[in-house]
């Protein structure tokens, strides 16, 4: 566990300084956001990814592939989300982009950056998942905790920014 925790960038080992990790959270949660989460290849396994114009697949195709025995309602249900949680994490993607941004520039320790860039990063996991599996209203509120989850890390980010710029000037 030790040595997850100082790989993570999250302690010291005591010999050597921690190194920021933030590039590497910034490029899982790019590939995340813009290519795991992208609906495309579920589109392409159901028949309904249309290249020419894919932003209209599900609502121009997915009710009369329903209708046409294509693919079921279940799976329709999941194109939506699949798409609404693909939107969600490329609209956030700035936010953290940003906060990790403000952190580094503004010289926040590593290990208070790295702790926040795993927060984010787990929260959007579990996001992603949760938005994809659950389907029923009572657990979609587990969906908002990560949301939330994710968005506190990247204000923690900012006011520890903004913390470390005005200790300069006091």
């Amino acid at each position: 566990m030790s040595a997850i925790v100082t790989a993570l960038g999250l302690r010291s080992n005591g010999i050597t300084p921690v190194p920021c990790q933030a590039p590497y959270h910034a490029i899982f949660n790019f590939i995340l956001a813009y290519v795991l989460l992208s609906s495309r290849l579920l589109k392409k396994i159901y028949g309904i990814d249309h290249n020419v114009n894919p932003r209209e697949d599900v609502a121009r195709f997915g009710e009369k592939a329903v209708q046409d025995g294509k693919i079921t309602r279940k799976q329709l249900n999941l194109l939506k989300r699949n798409e609404a949680a693909h939107a969600n994490s490329v609209e956030h993607f700035p936010m953290f982009i940003g906060s990790v941004l403000f952190a580094v520039v503004s010289s926040v320790g590593n290990e208070t950056i790295n702790r926040a860039c795993v927060i984010y990063s787990v929260a959007r996991i579990v996001y992603a998942v949760v938005y994809l599996t659950v389907d029923t209203e009572q657990l979609s509120y587990t969906r908002s905790l990560t949301w939330w989850t994710s968005n506190i890390s990247c204000l923690y980010l900012l006011w520890q920014s903004g913390k470390a710029l005005n200790a300069g000037i006091a």
